[in-house]
């Protein structure tokens, strides 16, 4: 099994984290954050299918990590309501695998999870108290993981986010700005409202978090919500691009499987009763990505 070990000084041996899902945009980054701090395994699908209970718990128990990071996801929210035995696999089952072979270690386990577990019915961001109500496959099967985790393990982070953007891999924000330079002309959806997550800052709030913060569900997005429309207005002007034309849709004009709850910004009540500082707001995240864009690419 070719798994990768990332290190680099300094790094604290007295605690061991085990990264899965480290190819894409959130275990990239999470790798690279976690791997300054700490002793850090990263194993991308191809290493550890978390699917393979049988497989997940040898890796797991050859590894014997203090900490679980699981970043492996399902999370094309189309493909899911398109294959549900997939997306149930990965963000469900998968969940459990990881939650049960942690409970065999005594290991922590950090679980992502999204605001797509609400409806959308709400008109004022949605909090832990708040009844999860999915409306599609996606938001189901990641309602399924995190039960599984709470049912397996009690030492546990749930994390759920939305929107998150982020150099490199496959995300929102560098595919808008791509197809914006590209073609000049967007559809940008006005009735669909959340928070936009920069990587960084949520990698560093999860650093807080394992730390320092209890066992339970967190909600972590930079402060504010808004539209794709909004978000697409702001993000062109903060990349400087000038006269792309921007389309207003609805939702229910792009005919997509899935349905998208219409308002999904979220709250997150631990870490206001922990007196953290809020994330930033999503605009001036969306600016620091903007320069650190420029920065690799100049």
């Amino acid at each position: 099994m070719a798994i990768e070990k990332s290190s680099s000084t300094p790094v604290d041996h007295r605690r061991k984290i085990l990264i899965t899902g480290a190819g894409g945009l959130l275990g990239r980054h999470a790798t690279r954050w976690f791997a300054d701090r700490y002793d850090v395994i990263a194993a991308r699908h191809e290493d550890v299918d978390i699917t393979d209970a049988r497989t997940v718990g040898q890796w797991i128990t050859e590894h014997r990590p203090d900490l679980i990071i699981n970043c492996a996801a399902f999370s094309n929210v189309d493909a899911c309501e398109r294959e549900p035995a997939r997306a149930f696999a990965v963000n469900a089952e998968g969940a459990y695998n990881l939650a049960l072979a942690a409970h065999r270690v005594g290991a922590e386990l950090v679980h992502f999870s999204t605001d797509y577990v609400f409806d959308g019915r709400k008109r004022t961001p949605y909090t832990i108290e708040d009844d999860p109500r999915p409306i599609n496959v996606y938001g189901q099967s990641k309602l399924e993981g995190e039960k599984f985790v709470r049912g397996a393990l009690s030492r546990h982070y749930i994390v759920r986010i939305a929107r998150l953007f982020g150099r490199g891999g496959r995300n929102f924000a560098s595919a808008l700005l791509d197809l914006a330079r590209r073609q000049g002309r967007l559809l940008a959806i006005v009735d669909e409202i959340g928070s936009p997550t920069y990587v960084m800052d949520l990698i560093e709030r999860l650093d807080e978090i394992i730390r320092w913060g209890p066992y339970g569900t967190y909600h972590v997005t930079n402060e504010g919500a808004c539209s794709w429309y909004e978000f697409a207005l702001t993000a062109l002007r903060l990349a400087g691009l000038r006269g792309v034309v921007i389309e207003k849709v609805n939702s229910a004009d792009l005919n997509r499987p899935a349905r998208r709850p219409h308002y999904t910004a979220l709250r997150c009540l631990v870490s206001e009763r922990l007196g953290w500082t809020p994330l930033r707001p999503w605009s001036e995240a969306f600016a620091a990505f903007i320069h650190e864009r420029d920065e690799q690419t100049g």
